[in-house]
């Protein structure tokens, strides 16, 4: 391709850019792809999760405390560029942030949508990665506004007759759904049994419903860049307790238990080359010239 790569990720909350693709955002950057994050909230409603944060200052002004947060992730992470699209945190459902009116969820979908085609015109990614479309996990509203927009607007992009004012049409060549598979979630939570730790895992194993791992077709290799995910992780202070059950297994334990990161090609445009019956293993396969 003529254009430089280009990777646009897709998330909603502060923190969101370290527990989800991280590990892909570093080994990308790290071979020189131009990586972009849009961010959506601000995370107002989240709380201080790790007490050794929980400081006068922090509760006096959190949004302050996870923009700061994030920066300093996207940095470790080798972002080029950030993204806010300036909508405040929804919450969860009957909650007073979600009844507020300038939350993600109660926005004007189209204004969204819009706000998203700009970037990713301005930005022109060959590749985007957003949040899939079973939200029966996690339910948060943010979430299912993510994905939304992300899908709407990998469609809209490239036809100049959605959002003209916008900028020049250009349309992204893939898309992407980030997740977890069962076999990941199942190979993590033995290695905690083995390590006669606590596995976190545990309630996640026991929320899932069917096997859906059938439906993931890629695997990116993050096994030497954990150190980039876990930094990026402990970036956010007030969410990330460091002494947390989360982080016990150490680096060199999770590159042997399990080293990548997975993904659904919802959407392409181009020919990946590779036979339904492979794992396909660079997002940017079928882009490369």
């Amino acid at each position: 391709m003529s254009e430089p790569l280009c990777l646009l990720q897709v998330h909603a909350h502060p923190d969101d850019e370290a527990s989800k693709g991280s590990g892909t955002t570093a080994k990308y950057a790290a071979e020189g792809v131009r990586c972009v994050l849009v961010t959506c909230t601000g995370g107002e409603a989240g709380e201080i999760l790790n007490p050794a944060a929980d400081t006068p200052e922090a509760r006096a002004d959190l949004p302050a405390m996870r923009m700061q947060e994030l920066e300093e992730s996207v940095s470790i992470l080798g972002y080029s560029s950030l993204h806010l699209l300036g909508y405040h945190d929804s919450g969860m459902p009957d909650t007073e942030d979600n009844r507020r009116p300038d939350n993600f969820w109660n926005a004007d979908i189209d204004e969204a949508v819009g706000k998203l085609v700009e970037i990713v015109r301005a930005e022109r990614p060959q590749v985007i990665i957003a949040y899939g479309d079973d939200h029966s996990f996690y339910p948060h509203p943010d979430h299912i506004r993510a994905h939304e927009i992300a899908v709407t607007a990998f469609e809209a992009a490239g036809a100049a007759t959605r959002f003209p004012d916008a900028g020049a049409a250009c349309a992204p060549q893939k898309l992407y759904y980030s997740g977890w598979t069962r076999r990941r979630i199942q190979a993590l939570h033995d290695a905690y049994a083995l390590a006669g730790t606590d596995s976190p895992f545990a309630e996640f194993l026991n929320a899932i419903k069917g096997d859906s791992d059938h439906l993931y077709t890629t695997q990116i290799d993050v096994g030497d860049f954990l150190d980039k995910r876990r930094a990026s992780l402990l970036a956010h202070r007030t969410q990330i307790d460091p002494e947390s059950f989360w982080m016990a297994l150490p680096d060199e334990v999770l590159r042997d238990v399990y080293r990548w990161e997975e993904y659904i090609l919802a959407r392409t445009l181009v020919d990946n080359g590779v036979r339904p019956s492979e794992i396909e293993t660079d997002l940017f396969a079928g882009l490369r010239s």
